[in-house]
């Protein structure tokens, strides 16, 4: 298994410079993966269905920003709708237990603002390409929620799953290093930088990376047997989390920080004495290691990262506002939803009417906001769906050592992010798998889709 896992990173190491040096590698890349992982889809075995389906969806999650970052596959969201498109395969082959009902309603919510926009968005704009964008994310996560709610997976089967939301992270970091060497040359400001980002949104790619920063660190700590592993897992912790850190873009570096806590707390007290100590061993090299690289990020951005994180400009003044304009959207669109509370001013409209008001194209960073205002109290309903229906699987299933760290990087990702990206979606999803320690096979009591 070490072995494969090597070869496969390998590979990836050498996909991430082939689509920075050819462009045009990066639709070969995205057309390839559909065709591979509809076959493996299609040819596997009844049992294992499910389980490559989770594969490829995890897998696409992964990709999805070095593919935009790119202009890679059919067009910007591509990597939602192929989401979206695995899991209604899975539905159509194994259905959906029946406890999942709700995310059938959390869906059904989100149809009535359709039609308040079809009847109020300015004609100026796509009004299909607006309610596309602004429903996309929250679909994919319905429907995902829908398909994985209760299957299990051994706990082989996980590593397998988060080896392939790394795979292709890999792939995007090698990128990014490749695209911009030395941070130190672009470092001159304290706000959020594309040069270091990729060239592209330091958002998103801050989100990613400290995905891809968190799930190593998993590895590390649960998965990862040899020496050898554990070594190299080190090695692309402190790769990751220095790129996550030196987008100058904070929110992903602070989820990726939160849900290692989260894991680390759960696993610790899931362990005899003996484990116990081995865990803090572990815990103290990650903690010298986080030091070193926080040590490194300071060095390599000429002190700005220490002011980013101050909230301090470049010359050392503290900022007025430590969220960057996100608290004025966010009670702007509570505001909507005050004036507009039974369904909302319609999907895709608060834009239309921010730009009305202000001038200004604002995109919102904030799902829980947005939902409200463009649903109104359906949207409430909708919002309140997702946050409660986990926790109530969590009463009765605690199986997923992961679940705590999953739902919490949906939760603040959400909050300075949107569900710009599929990531939040599927990763709400697996906090919905039941973990079983052995390897019998996938089931769950399931109703036809």
């Amino acid at each position: 298994m070490d072995k494969q896992y090597l070869n496969i990173l390998g590979l990836h190491v050498v996909l991430g410079l082939l689509i920075f040096s050819f462009r045009s590698f990066g639709d070969i890349y995205f057309y390839g993966l559909v065709v591979y992982f509809f076959f493996r889809i299609i040819s596997a075995k009844p049992n294992l269905k499910a389980f490559e389906i989770i594969k490829a969806c995890a897998y696409v999650l992964g990709a999805e920003v070095i593919l935009r970052m790119t202009g890679s596959g059919l067009f910007y969201e591509s990597s939602k709708y192929l989401v979206i498109v695995f899991c209604v395969i899975g539905l159509f082959y194994r259905g959906f237990h029946f406890k999942a009902f709700p995310y059938i309603f959390y869906i059904l919510l989100l149809i009535p603002g359709i039609y308040v926009s079809l009847y109020l968005l300015d004609v100026s704009y796509n009004i299909r390409k607006a309610i596309a964008f602004n429903l996309s994310g929250p679909v994919t996560l319905g429907i995902a929620a829908l398909f994985c709610y209760k299957i299990q997976l051994s706990k082989n089967q996980l590593g397998t799953v988060l080896n392939f939301i790394i795979y292709p992270l890999v792939s995007t970091m090698v990128y990014i290093y490749t695209y911009n060497p030395n941070v130190s040359e672009f470092a001159n400001s304290t706000g959020s930088n594309y040069v270091t980002s990729g060239g592209f949104g330091p958002n998103q790619v801050a989100t990613v990376l400290g995905l891809g920063f968190f799930l190593i660190t998993v590895r590390f700590f649960y998965f990862s047997k040899s020496k050898l592993i554990k070594y190299l897992d080190l090695l692309f912790i402190l790769l990751f989390a220095f790129r996550a850190i030196v987008t100058f873009s904070r929110g992903g570096v602070f989820t990726a920080i939160i849900m290692i806590v989260a894991f680390i707390f759960i696993q610790y007290k899931s362990m005899d004495k003996v484990n116990k100590a081995r865990m803090l061993s572990s815990v103290v090299v990650f903690l010298v290691l986080g030091a070193v690289t926080w040590i490194i990020s300071t060095i390599q951005t000429n002190g700005m990262i220490e002011k980013r994180y101050a909230n301090q400009n470049a010359i050392g003044v503290e900022k007025d506002d430590i969220t960057t304009g996100r608290t004025d959207l966010f009670l702007a669109e509570f505001e909507e939803f005050l004036e507009h509370p039974f369904v909302g001013v319609g999907v895709g409209r608060i834009k239309d009417l921010r730009f009305q008001e202000t001038g200004i194209h604002a995109a919102s960073h904030n799902e829980m906001s947005r939902i409200i205002s463009e649903h109104g109290i359906l949207g409430v309903m909708a919002f309140s769906i997702l946050l409660l229906v986990p926790l109530f699987f969590r009463l009765k299933d605690r199986s997923n050592v992961l679940f705590f760290s999953f739902y919490l990087f949906w939760f603040l990702t959400i909050n300075h992010s949107s569900m710009r990206i599929a990531a939040p979606a599927f990763i709400y999803a697996l906090s919905l798998i039941h973990i079983k320690d052995d390897s019998s096979r996938l089931h769950r009591k399931q109703v036809s889709a």
